[in-house]
């Protein structure tokens, strides 16, 4: 009678044990986009500082000169940890003396975000053939080629880069260059 009653019970333990890990591994693996609005020389430094002096990892990050006559800049930064930490890494962001603004918009619905890969492979035949196929798909711009290879230029979310490479690598994935995210938010105004 128990071991009947055991065998019953087993799969819907399983299952919630299975529900139960995804909810964590979900609340492990949370990431973030932060754009950081800074001025002045050697803000970078400083923000790399931070993120190294506390153990937090970058996964992506760029930056570019926004405003010229005001020597500002816009730094986004890509890295991924507890929903806790994230707050906190927003919020150590917002102390850094030349930060005038830390914003997450990995979460924010008026965010588009984007990245740029350039994706060099090598093929003939079928392969080349298949590699184009490919690239139209995705619509990936052939922006160089020879009778040896291509480069691809594409532009998309992190997910859309991801699988259009791990579908090059059999045909004959050689290089590849990625800007990391970009992001800005829709509208007429200026982000915060």
């Amino acid at each position: 009678m128990m071991a009947a009653m055991l065998a019953t019970a087993l799969p819907y333990a399983e299952r919630a044990w299975q529900t139960t890990r995804a909810a964590l591994d979900r609340y492990a693996q949370a990431w973030s986009a932060m754009h950081v609005e800074a001025w002045g020389a050697g803000v970078l430094a400083r923000v790399i500082g931070l993120f190294s002096g506390r153990g937090y990892n970058i996964d992506s990050l760029t930056v570019a000169e926004t405003d010229e006559k005001a020597h500002t800049s816009r730094i986004t930064i890509v890295t991924r940890g507890a929903p806790h930490v994230l707050e906190q890494i927003q919020a150590q962001l917002g102390k850094v003396i030349a930060v005038r603004s830390a914003k997450d918009v990995s979460r924010d619905p008026n965010a588009v975000q984007r990245e740029l890969a350039l994706i060099k492979v090598r093929g003939s035949g079928p392969e080349r053939i298949e590699a184009l196929r490919l690239a139209d798909i995705f619509r990936a711009k052939v922006i160089d080629t020879t009778l040896e290879s291509f480069v691809f230029e594409l532009t998309g979310a992190t997910d859309k880069i991801d699988s259009f490479v791990d579908l090059m690598r059999p045909l004959g994935l050689v290089e590849l260059s990625r800007t990391g995210v970009l992001s800005i938010e829709r509208g007429a105004k200026a982000g915060d």
